[in-house]
């Protein structure tokens, strides 16, 4: 009888698929990748047509040895890995390391962990498309030369075990780009107006809100403005003006792809995007179902397209007939388009079995995989549902020359909604007073509710709208959003405070050296275009090396400036009048892992350090001690006093020395203008700029 072996990835596939097979199949992992770059140098041998040099990873000889005793053993083995370009790499480096006969070896790809999808791809075996494993060697390529000729530069010039990326690099000049927007944004007054109007025979007041004149919508923008209008109104004759009924339409959502449930994940499970890919994973590869044993429960996890099996959408349609009835039925052929290229060998994430539904398999799961499944059951299953259909009334009161608005919306058919529903989503408006309107209704004015509001700048990224952010730019891939993100939390670039990303100084100045000596790198449209290119190897349309050929020479030739521009500044410790208490030597300022701090020159005979405290030439408006530059305990820079805790002035826009001429309050700078602290104040003017801010 033949003897068959199957290699997997991960040891959990091996539980799960073990199940699958016969006796006559061994299954067996590799944990991961076995062959990569070494770490010790580049890796890429740029005078011979940059031929990457490829070593066995450290600790991976044992794995390597006893899969090799198997494949001995085997007369087929089949190479399993994740269906994507990563995981078709690990299967050419295994077949490379293993020393694997090509007559004997077949790659095989599921997009699902269940005994039918396994079982199928073992009747449709393939050679290792090598397309594919070109495109994961031009992006593994590309990464580890911006890696290894920029990090030496950061290392000289600010502190060691900084790094760059390729994809890092945007991400972090994205979130310091949004930074510099909201610390120059301005604030803008306006005002919003409500008229509380009587209905005859009606206990409660109908709230109509301001619209502006019968030809066009209206801003209050100042207590003027308001005045003005409330004179008007105030004794007019309130009547409706028209009465209109219409239909609305919400259409089902797609399904998730790899970046649309990390945002959905973030937004209602409050999970971080590496948290959200951990527990995919687990899904993926399987979990042990009570009476039936491990099995994966989700499609592959990193993907982004839309597209669903026709068994898998037949499959859904029925269940959905069968549950809810044949009306919440979608029709056929909703089909997102989409211009940028997509690994549409794969489907979207959607459970394995939807008849699995989330509260059969509740108790098999952990709390946190239960609502990760339930979320992606939910999205699917409302995927292949009718839309939602509301009936809407709008209604205009006239008041003179004015006008107000009130509407309604009612529900005629829940279709998706009654299985999903976003988590931002807007609540519909209902209010059955609008009912009771008609084209003669009296009103009476009982009182106006006035409010004013101000203008809010754009608001900081969190994990979900980056990762939103970064797929609309055409950066990265599915794979990619959760290590990059890791990866400049873990580098302290930038800090999480709630759900907010900020800035922190470290990653300040890493986004100012990368944007003054590699602006490219940096670029967001050329990193997009560079996926393009990768996008165009996969399809086998380019070859890889012509992409290295292309990249390397402008990075080495700016590499090669920063280094001499480097080596003309000689980069030494700023000495600070702070006298160090143990052994009397001028403390010199250093950067850690948090930023700036002060350290003693005598190290290592002293080793006393202390938080630096940079003043910025600016009294504090509170007290008249000193303003310094401050960090939060996760490293976000703010203003405070020097005297803190005694006094409690706090700001995250530097303040100016200058006095608000309307109101006497201290002035902010935000971007190249001056701003009053006091919002209500609001008074703008613009600020002279120093020479060393102007070039």
């Amino acid at each position: 009888m033949a003897h068959y072996l199957v290699i997997v990835e991960s040891p959990a596939k091996v539980k799960t698929i073990k199940k699958f097979l016969g006796s006559n199949y061994t299954v067996a992992a590799s944990n991961g990748h076995v062959r990569d770059l070494p770490k010790s140098q580049m890796g890429i041998d740029v005078e011979h047509d940059y031929e990457p040099k490829y070593i066995t990873i450290r600790g991976k000889g044992d794995i390597l040895a006893n899969l090799r005793k198997e494949v001995k053993k085997a007369d087929r083995v089949y190479l399993a890995t994740d269906p994507d370009r990563e995981g078709e790499a690990i299967s050419w480096h295994l077949s490379a390391a293993l020393k694997l006969d090509e007559k004997k070896m077949r790659r095989i790809t599921f997009n699902e962990i269940t005994k039918n999808a396994v079982k199928a791809s073992l009747k449709e075996p393939r050679e290792i498309d090598m397309d594919l494993v070109d495109a994961q060697q031009a992006r593994r390529a590309l990464d580890r030369m911006v890696g290894y000729r920029i990090s030496p530069l950061l290392w000289a010039k600010v502190k060691r075990g900084l790094s760059a990326g390729r994809v890092q690099s945007v991400a972090l000049r994205m979130i310091a780009d949004r930074e510099e927007e909201i610390n120059a944004f301005i604030p803008q007054e306006y005002w919003s107006l409500d008229a509380i109007l009587r209905i005859p025979g009606e206990k409660r007041p109908l709230v109509a809100k301001f619209y502006g004149t019968k030809k066009q919508k209206l801003v209050i923008h100042s207590r003027e403005e308001l005045d003005q209008i409330l004179q008007e109104v105030d004794n007019a004759a309130y009547q409706i003006v028209s009465i209109k009924k219409g239909e609305r339409i919400r259409k089902s959502p797609l399904p998730f792809t790899t970046s649309t449930l990390q945002q959905e994940a973030a937004k209602a499970l409050n999970f971080g995007t590496q948290k959200t890919m951990r527990i995919a994973q687990q899904l993926y590869e399987g979990v042990d179902i009570k009476g039936t044993g491990t099995v994966g429960v989700i499609s592959y996890l990193r993907t982004d397209s839309t597209r669903i099996s026709v068994e898998a959408d037949a499959a859904a349609r029925s269940y959905i007939g069968q549950t809810y009835g044949e009306e919440y039925v979608a029709e056929r052929g909703t089909v997102k388009q989409t211009e940028q290229k997509i690994q549409d060998a794969h489907e979207a994430i959607r459970p394995s079995d939807i008849t699995r539904t989330p509260a059969s398999i509740k108790d098999s799961l952990t709390r946190d995989q239960f609502r990760l499944y339930q979320l992606i059951w939910k999205r699917f299953t409302a995927s292949r549902m009718q839309p939602a259909r509301f009936e809407t009334t709008s209604v205009k009161i006239g008041a003179g020359d004015y006008v107000f608005t009130v509407s309604t919306s009612r529900v005629l058919f829940e279709g998706f909604r009654s299985v999903y529903m976003e988590a931002e989503e807007e609540k519909e408006e209902s209010n059955v007073l609008v009912n009771a309107l008609g084209p003669d209704t009296e009103l009476t004015k009982e009182s106006f509710q006035s409010k004013q509001h101000f203008t809010q700048p754009p608001s900081h990224f969190t994990e979900a709208t980056l990762v939103k952010a970064l797929e609309e730019q055409g950066i990265g891939r599915p794979s990619t959003y959760a290590p990059t993100i890791t990866t400049i939390l873990a580098r302290r670039y930038v800090t999480k405070e709630g759900k907010n990303l900020y800035l922190t100084e470290i990653g300040e100045v890493v986004d100012h050296i990368m944007k003054q000596s590699f602006p490219s790198i940096v670029d967001v449209s050329f990193t997009a275009n560079m996926e393009g290119l990768l996008d165009m190897v996969e399809e086998g349309k380019v070859p890889w090396k012509e992409v290295i050929r292309n990249f390397y020479p402008d990075l080495d030739e700016a590499v090669q400036i920063a280094e001499k521009e480097q080596e003309s500044v000689t980069i030494e410790d700023e000495v600070t009048d702070v006298i160090c208490e143990e052994c009397g030597r001028n403390m010199v300022v250093k950067y850690g892992p948090h930023g700036k701090f002060l350290a003693c020159p005598g190290f290592p005979e002293c080793r006393n350090t202390k938080p630096y405290l940079e003043k910025i030439g600016v009294p504090c408006p509170l007290c008249g001690k000193e303003v310094v530059i401050r960090k939060t305990k996760k490293g976000r820079r703010y203003y405070g006093c020097e005297n803190s805790p005694e006094c409690d002035f706090m700001s995250w826009q530097k303040p100016s020395t200058e006095k608000c001429p309307e109101c006497g309050g201290y002035m902010l700078e935000k971007g190249n203008k001056l701003v009053c602290a006091n919002e209500k104040c609001g008074y703008v003017k613009n600020r002279k700029l120093e020479k060393s801010e102007n070039s």
